[in-house]
């Protein structure tokens, strides 16, 4: 589209390029656009035009040329408008309209539009390719209307709307507006042709509009009344839409309200939130819910509830659900799934009414949502009558069949009659013909309505969901035609007048789809649309009229001709409805403020607000920070051998200080010296650097001229890669007193070498300290200090070992005592470990003898969460193992745990990190090679596995295959699950024989046969002859059933099986009656039979 109109070829438009209009426009009307459009911008050079021009209805001063009388028909459509005692647990106020939100509660501001009319006169004698109107102004924006008078390489009349003065615009500019252009039938107005549609218009699109808006020769056809006297009118309606820029939108700000943060598939839940919280009283009740600063909000619904609407409240920004997901027992894979709303909405319902029980709120949802019906059947020809009285929280009221509620009420309400076969059973009097019904003893102050858009559709044997148009109004009377819906025992006092509140919409199909909500908080004129974290004001056409559902019908593509129009059916629409009634909207819509939360809670909210407001301006200001890090003897000294094993140090568990980019080091030094009570003179520190072996070590002193830089210089030379944190290690040298002395002198020669201490008898490894050797020198002769600083005797034999790099890998090397330092490759902030030298007698005594052995298992250690295949979710038991140890290993350490003499009867499954169950298929006898193998899920490694105790061996069962079959008892009602257990190569013939051995058969000589059935419908009869290896019993249900005796009388006779189920007399609407109840079997016909 971004090609010159000129450019393209003749002919270049689609089926749907036009599409025309006849409606007027309203200056409070916005254009709707066609669903179909081939539009084409075009870029000419700016021109200027004599031709006499009109601009009417603009709402705005603007030059007017010569207008011309409007025709009769032409007059503008009026804009039509918008509109259309129970218990009192807590104190409620009327609230005042704008105490009931920090928005300004306004009808949406209808966009500047305007109709601009341009009579083109002498138009046959136009010989300029392009041709403009005059400039009419908009929205205070510059447009003009383009056409081409012989068309645009096309011959059609080409039209376009155009920005007039986008070559002196500034740069970036950008603008949205709906338009329609037409061309009038000066004889009779019907028959003008009109064309809508909208666009954004910017530097690069600065016109947009119909190449082939309609053909030439209708235009100069003198009988089709477009081109008289030579004059043909142009007609364009301009609406300017305020451009929105939905990265930088503030919904707060626009609108006063905040949206819900989608956690993958939350859509559903978000629009049932929203909508509850809009429900002032319902939001004070669940303020007032008792709960306590010790409640944690992830394990106690009402907190999390309370927490969710605070910040709903007080917030803004959009807020997170996952505290309230997690207090349902959620995890992230529930997060991802959707679930059914009105269950969501009558389970939280249930929980928070429990909740509410003996507190000052007790009663609240009752009495919002409550209402009453009564089932009756009343006996025609006998005096009998038999009623029950039921409650409701929400009605679901039929879709299909009705055209708006008024009708689903009639149907909810309509007289069933019983008679012939289904008369009804009457005490004394026994069958009788009777009528069944339902009528309304009263309804409640909040009215949900849950539309039945979604239904089991038997014929397709699937569920399908209603898209038919489906009407509602803005005030639904309960009390029409008398009361026809209420009971006798009804109070007609109480007027069941309701006006809407909420208007909750699914998007897509039955698989799937999107939720979102249209709200009037205030039960205004102002509607809103809460689309998880994005609120806009609306206006009442789309929150009803669009939610309606059904078809719509585009105008045909060429009027004047015999061309069907285009239908398209509206897969957005509505599936739940909630009023409120009038007389208890003073009540509901009730003043809501700090005063009715829990101080506890504002407490904690607040803190978590001022910390999350800290955490953000310290994100901003980042990069006017350095976070430095200073790690100390202690830090190594509390860390090896309890936090790490490896390198030194966990830099995250270090004291960090925030330091201004600006500041002098030499500054910085103060703020350590009282921090840790160090003077300034006894303080070096050192770089770390990480080495090519992935290792992290101290690499050089930091120098003199160095320390006198800044910090963020100080930073640039630390790290060749970006990283806002600047790491050192304090050294520090202590005396026999303990107290600090200057560091000594370093040179070349000096090298700085960490040390730890490994107890083999203990299994322990711990940081003993540093120490400078000089290059040229011997381990040996440092041997007694090494000694002194691990507490050991001074002459006792130690063995010396680096430790070198642990990523992939353990390397750990034995370093000879009599080699120098050079020798030995040993540098600065290199690691020794060193050992007692053990004795041979002690070998045995101890797992791990030396340094390397101990390394290498602290490497692989894998603490491993055993849970037992019955109970999934519950730890059983922990066992520390190596990330090495074979599948042998592992089961022999299970078994010896819990006792059990045989490891190969335990069979492991592995876990599956996504939906947090286990892996639908255990893990072979040895199919692994190490533990590490069982843990891994795709790229992510668990600790968990699960256990099953089999009653054979694990290789014997793998050579067997295990079928669950259900047998059919031929006169009993009842069904037993059996598992049978056979060699693979096995028959179904050696299934049904052993089966035999466990049922019960109605004689000796019955023959049993094997289905396969899935869903009720029987697939497939087994021959006695198929092997069972490939048998599937995992999403197949295998049922087996003595074979009737006429079977077998027929037996090789020529015949057909029909498909049968049978059920139950119900109502054939509730699938889990069927499920329940049904019997599928087969009726076998005769080929010769006669239907």
């Amino acid at each position: 589209p971004n090609a010159p109109p000129r450019k393209r070829p003749p002919g270049d438009f689609s089926l749907f390029s036009s599409l025309a209009g006849v409606a007027r426009c309203s200056p409070h009307t916005p254009l709707q656009p066609p669903l179909f459009s081939a539009q084409v911008p075009h870029s000419p050079p700016r021109l200027f035009s004599a031709s006499a021009a009109i601009v009417s209805n603009c709402g705005q001063s603007m030059a007017m040329v010569t207008p011309p009388p409007l025709e009769e028909e032409d007059e503008m459509v009026v804009p039509r408008s918008d509109l259309a005692n129970g218990p009192q647990p807590m104190e409620v106020v009327a609230a005042p309209p704008e105490a009931v939100s920090t928005a300004e509660n306004q009808q949406v501001e209808d966009p500047p539009s305007c109709r601009f009319t341009w009579m083109i006169e002498n138009f046959s004698r136009l010989n300029l390719k392009k041709h403009y109107s005059d400039i009419f102004i908009v929205g205070g924006f510059k447009w003009r209307v383009l056409i081409f008078p012989k068309g645009n390489n096309v011959d059609h009349l080409s039209m376009y709307l155009d920005v007039a003065d986008s070559v002196t615009l500034p740069y970036g500019w950008s603008r949205h507006a709906q338009f329609s252009l037409g061309v009038i039938n000066q004889i009779h107005h019907k028959y003008t042709i009109r064309k809508d549609t909208q666009h954004q218009f910017n530097v690069r699109e600065s016109d947009w509009g119909f190449t082939s808006f309609m053909p030439l020769s209708e235009i100069y056809d003198p009988c089709r009344g477009y081109l008289v006297n030579d004059t043909l009118i142009v007609e364009a309606e301009v609406v300017v839409r305020r451009v929105v820029d939905y990265w930088a939108y503030d919904s707060k700000k626009e609108t006063g309200y905040v949206g819900l943060k989608n956690q993958g598939a939350t859509c559903y839940m978000n629009s049932l939130l929203q909508t509850l919280y809009h429900i002032p009283y319902f939001r004070k009740a669940v303020y007032h819910m008792p709960t306590t600063e010790n409640d944690i909000p992830s394990g106690s619904i009402p907190l999390a509830l309370q927490a969710l609407f605070y910040k709903l409240q007080y917030s803004d920004n959009s807020v997170a659900t996952k505290e309230l997901t997690k207090s349902f027992g959620w995890d992230t894979y529930d997060s991802f799934m959707q679930h059914d709303v009105q269950e969501l909405n009558r389970v939280l319902s249930e929980k928070l009414e429990d909740k509410m029980k003996g507190t000052v709120v007790e009663g609240a949802i009752q009495h919002l949502f409550e209402g009453h019906h009564m089932n009756y059947i009343e006996c025609i020809n006998v005096d009998y009558k038999s009623t029950r009285k039921e409650s409701f929280y929400d009605l679901q009221l039929d879709v299909k069949g009705c055209r708006d509620v008024y009708a689903s009420f009639d149907m909810y309400v309509e007289v069933e009659r019983l008679e012939g076969d289904n008369k009804y059973h009457a005490e004394q009097y026994g069958l009788q013909d009777a009528k069944k019904g339902v009528l309304f003893i009263d309804f409640p102050p909040v009215l949900q309505l849950q539309l039945k858009r979604f239904e089991y559709d038997f014929m397709r044997d699937m569920m399908v969901k209603i898209n038919d148009r489906y009407e509602f109004p803005l005030q639904l009377d309960l009390d029409r035609d008398n009361g026809k819906y209420l009971s006798p025992e009804a109070d007609r006092r109480v007027r069941n007048l309701y006006t809407l509140h909420s208007v909750l919409v699914h998007s897509g199909g039955v698989h799937g789809g999107h939720y979102y909500a249209f709200i009037r908080p205030t039960l205004s004129d102002q509607w809103y649309k809460f689309d998880d974290e994005r609120v806009t004001k609306e206006d009442t056409k789309r929150a009803l009229e669009e939610q309606y559902g059904g078809e719509e019908e585009l105008p045909p593509t060429n009027p004047g001709f015999n061309n069907a129009p285009f239908k398209f059916t509206k897969y957005s629409n509505a599936y739940m409805l909630v009023y409120i009634r009038e007389s208890d909207k003073d009540r509901i819509v009730c003043n809501v403020d700090e005063k009715d939360i829990a101080e506890h809670l504002r407490v904690r909210l607040k803190k978590e607000q001022e910390e999350k407001e800290h955490k953000k301006k310290e994100k901003a200001e980042a990069h006017l920070y350095t976070i430095i890090k200073i790690a100390r003897n202690e830090d190594l000294a509390e860390q090896v051998g309890r936090d790490i094993y490896f390198d030194l140090v966990d830099h995250d568990k270090v004291r960090s200080f925030r330091i201004q980019k600006q500041m002098p080091f030499n500054l910085f030094k103060e703020e350590v010296a009282k921090e840790f009570g160090i003077p300034v003179q006894f303080q070096r520190f050192w770089l770390w650097a990480r080495r090519q072996n992935h290792t992290y070590r101290p690499n050089r002193p930091l120098t003199l001229q160095e320390e006198a830089q800044t910090v963020g210089q100080l930073r640039e030379i630390s790290n060749k890669v970006h990283n806002a944190e600047l790491k050192l290690l304090l050294e520090v040298e202590l005396g026999l007193d303990l107290h600090p002395l200057p560091p000594p002198e370093k040179t070349k020669e000096d090298k700085l070498l960490f040390f730890k201490l490994y107890d083999s008898e203990k299994e322990e490894l711990r940081f003993v300290g540093r120490l400078f050797v000089k290059s040229m020198g011997k381990p040996i002769e440092i041997l007694t200090k090494l000694n002194e600083m691990a507490g050991l005797d001074p002459n006792e034999e130690i063995e010396l070992y680096e430790e070198i790099k642990f990523e992939p890998h353990v390397m750990c090397e034995h370093i000879d005592k009599k080699l120098t330092f050079r020798s030995s490759q040993l540098e600065d902030g290199d690691i020794i470990c060193y050992q007692k030298s053990s004795p041979l007698e002690n070998d045995e005594m101890c797992r791990y003898q030396d340094v390397p052995s101990f390394l290498e298992y602290v490497h692989n250690r894998q603490v491993v969460h055993f849970r037992s295949l019955e109970k999934p979710k519950e730890d059983d038991f922990c066992l520390e193992l190596s990330k090495l140890y074979t599948y042998d290993d592992v089961v022999e350490r299970v078994a010896r745990h819990i006792g059990l003499d045989d490891p190969t009867k335990i069979r492991l499954t592995s876990h599956n990190c996504y939906s947090q169950q286990p892996k639908p298929q255990p893990i072979k006898y040895r199919g692994v090679e190490h533990l590490s193998d069982m843990l891994v899920h795709y790229n992510q490694t668990s600790d968990i596995l699960y256990y099953e105790v089999l009653d054979i061996p694990l290789p014997e069962l793998q050579g067997l295959k295990t079928l669950k079959v259900a047998f059919h008892h031929a006169t009993k009602d009842e069904v037993v699950i059996h598992s049978i257990r056979l060699p693979k190569n096995s028959t179904v013939g050696d299934v049904i024989n052993d089966l035999k051995t466990k049922v019960e058969l109605s004689h000796p000589n019955a023959e049993l046969r094997l289905l396969e059935v899935f869903y009720h419908k029987i697939y497939k009869i087994f021959p006695a002859n198929e092997k069972i290896e490939n048998i599937n019993d995992q999403y197949w249900t295998l049922r087996a059933e003595e074979v009737c005796f006429l079977y077998l009388l027929h037996r090789g006779k020529r015949k057909v099986f029909l498909h049968v189920v049978q059920t139950c007399k119900c109502d054939l609407k509730l699938l889990q009656c069927i499920a329940q109840s049904c019997t599928s079997f087969f009726v076998k016909i005769a080929w010769f039979s006669i239907f």
